[in-house]
């Protein structure tokens, strides 16, 4: 195969196809008596598969499974894929809390078990470790309105509450749906006054959606990997 016959199938340059390689993404290819190269359908899989891992888990996770496993590091390869499966079931789990949360304030909560690590109060450290998040962004969210938190009588530290802590797992959702910080800040006044909650829902609404395709694009990909390794990667 040449590189416009790898190219052709996902509509992408013959340039990119030639930078995968050369970033690791694709095994080595071997060349011609006058230095073209030449690709085979072992190429074409990996390609495949590395795309359908560049819409699954991001182009940074992408490059890092298929480096690794053409530099026989299998086991960090499938580290990485297992963070991305991580990711999406926390999404999950911050998402089913935000409704529970929203749930209380308008009367319509249902039951959910009680989450070990809900233990209060949070210092700025241990929530922003709960979240994956820096303790800078955390007092970035609170100078644009996001978040409120207390302050400590004899430290003056901050203490996040109950309150606080859906706020700060709210915003995290809403953040990496993609909302800026001052709609979230408008999302949360409406939370905290317990009404007109109607954008809220939407938001959420959308990112159920989202970790759905999210999930079903992680199954395509892992299965092209795992059919890619099944050849004798």
């Amino acid at each position: 195969m040449r590189p416009t016959d790898l190219a052709r199938e996902h509509g992408i340059s013959t340039q990119a196809v030639r930078n995968y390689e050369r970033d690791g993404f694709l095994p080595p290819a071997a060349r011609t008596a006058s230095g073209y190269r030449v690709y085979t359908e072992r190429h074409a899989a990996a390609l495949r598969a590395h795309l359908a891992l560049v819409a699954a888990y991001g182009h940074a996770t992408a490059g890092e499974v298929m480096t690794a496993v053409h530099t026989d590091r299998l086991d960090q390869a499938l580290t990485a894929v297992d963070r991305g499966h991580a990711r999406l079931l926390r999404d999950r789990e911050t998402l089913a809390a935000v409704r529970e949360a929203v749930g209380h304030l308008t009367g319509r909560a249902d039951p959910a078990p009680h989450r070990p690590d809900d233990r209060l109060p949070h210092g700025i450290g241990e929530l922003a470790h709960r979240l994956g998040v820096t303790p800078a962004t955390l007092r970035a969210w609170e100078a644009a309105g996001v978040l409120a938190p207390a302050r400590d009588r004899a430290t003056g530290h901050r203490v996040y509450l109950a309150a606080d802590l859906r706020d700060a797992e709210l915003a995290h959702l809403l953040r990496r749906g993609g909302y800026p910080l001052a709609r979230i800040a408008g999302v949360l006044r409406q939370v905290r006054a317990a009404g007109g909650t109607a954008e809220l829902a939407a938001a959420l609404a959308g990112w159920q959606h989202r970790l759905t395709e999210r999930g079903t694009a992680m199954l395509t990909a892992d299965g092209l990997l795992g059919r890619y390794l099944g050849d004798g990667s």
